[in-house]
């Protein structure tokens, strides 16, 4: 006897079936990418290009853009080579003549890579297939913005589009405005959840000047403080299920696999120096300072 009905291929009138059974896709727990290989195909958002999320194979699994499909590796740089193990992509090669390729070293929105000055013709060719989507009216790139109008702007106040959020004890850069994060969960429908992080329902963070830091709050940068989304007073649940980008409704449910990356990134104020904000956002009122801390700032 079977649990499960064999699969017919011909109708009762003997022509065939063109349809095929679904197979059940499952994450194994102990796998280092809750990412399903659907989410990982998506377009870059300086070039138009198609890419891949992988996770790094550093200990911090940051998400890194991948080109898609492998390329012989006697036509890549030692230097551009990328191998993909289990859904983790490591800077090196495996030893046989296939590898991948960082999106970073043909992005044609980037300066061309010395190290990889071996792939002109694909960088040229992903040249094309920008243009290509921009006269089609499919992609438009970003505005290129002004120095002097960013500055001012962020003199104004105003809410930056890639805000820093501490979380855990640890500062990530998203992606994206606080407001704007989504769920990364899969929905019965097979889709990515539209819920947002932040609900009524929930206790949110608050906006706070903390100094700049660097290395785990132990080196203080010669600049000024800057704005930060703070998480920290939440319980120890909430901010867990801020890192794995869950809405509440997916928070308690584990086993939904991930259908994009997470927008969070380690934040490096060396290299992100440029999403500093030394003042609060627009509408965002300073905490009043304890007495003892009011009499740090004075002196």
């Amino acid at each position: 006897m079977r649990s499960t009905p064999a699969f017919q291929t011909r109708h009762r009138n003997g022509s065939p079936i063109a349809a095929r059974p679904r197979r059940l896709l499952q994450i194994s727990p102990d796998s280092p990418s809750r990412l399903m290989r659907r989410g990982q195909r998506d377009r870059c958002r300086e070039c138009g290009n198609r890419i891949e999320w992988y996770l790094h194979g550093d200990p911090h699994r940051r998400p890194v853009r991948v080109h898609p499909g492998e390329l012989p590796a006697a036509r890549v740089p030692a230097a551009c080579r990328w191998h993909v193990s289990s859904g983790v992509a490591y800077p090196a090669g495996d030893g046989s003549g296939w590898c991948r390729l960082p999106h970073a070293a043909v992005c044609p929105a980037h300066d061309a890579d010395l190290t990889c000055a071996g792939l002109s013709g694909l960088r040229r060719a992903l040249s094309m297939t920008t243009r290509r989507l921009i006269d089609a009216g499919a992609f438009t790139p970003a505005p290129t913005l002004d120095p002097s109008a960013a500055v001012g702007a962020a003199a104004r106040g105003c809410r930056p589009a890639r805000p820093a959020v501490k979380l855990l004890y640890v500062r990530y850069l998203a992606s994206r405005p606080v407001e704007e994060i989504r769920c990364v969960a899969q929905t019965l429908r097979r889709d990515r959840c539209a819920n947002p992080l932040i609900t009524s329902d929930t206790p949110s963070g608050t906006w706070r000047l903390m100094p700049v830091t660097v290395a785990g709050d132990q080196l203080i940068l010669p600049a000024d403080v800057m704005a930060v989304y703070n998480l920290s007073r939440l319980l120890y649940a909430e901010q867990l299920r801020w890192r794995a980008q869950r809405c509440p409704q997916h928070a308690v449910t584990p086993a939904a696999a991930d259908l994009a990356a997470s927008d969070w990134q380690p934040f490096d104020p060396l290299r992100h120096h440029e999403h500093i904000h030394t003042r609060l956002p627009v509408g965002v009122r300073r905490p009043r300072p304890h007495h003892g801390v009011r009499q740090a700032v004075r002196r």
